[in-house]
């Protein structure tokens, strides 16, 4: 279940891009209050997550790939990369890169 501001969807990939929020393809920004930063929350598994601006991304499961320009991720393992330019990466086990231009990252190998 993915979870943006207090609306529940499910899916595999979201986007948030240029104020549009879009899950496996489909815009749900309709759907959503407007606002000009989202927190994600994912309970449960997810491929991919990419926004330009988020305040925070929390997945519970696993992740392919996070990529952020702003704000602060939360996960368990990543079977990919995470990325955030200006925001803490907080992580289980990351199998690819991890990177943040201003921020804390931890990780915790299992």
């Amino acid at each position: 279940m993915i979870i943006i501001g207090n609306s529940k969807f499910s899916g595999r990939n979201v986007t948030i891009s240029n104020n549009r929020v879009i899950i496996d393809g489909k815009d749900v920004t309709d759907n959503l209050p407007e606002q000009k930063t989202y927190n994600i929350q994912v309970d449960g598994n997810i491929d991919r997550i990419k926004c330009d601006a988020c305040d925070k991304i929390i997945v519970t499961g696993e992740v392919g790939q996070i990529q952020t320009q702003s704000g602060d991720v939360e996960c368990g393992n990543v079977k990919g990369s995470v990325s955030t330019m200006s925001g803490d990466v907080d992580c289980d086990s990351i199998s690819g890169s991890v990177s943040t231009m201003s921020g804390d990252i931890k990780h915790r190998r299992r």
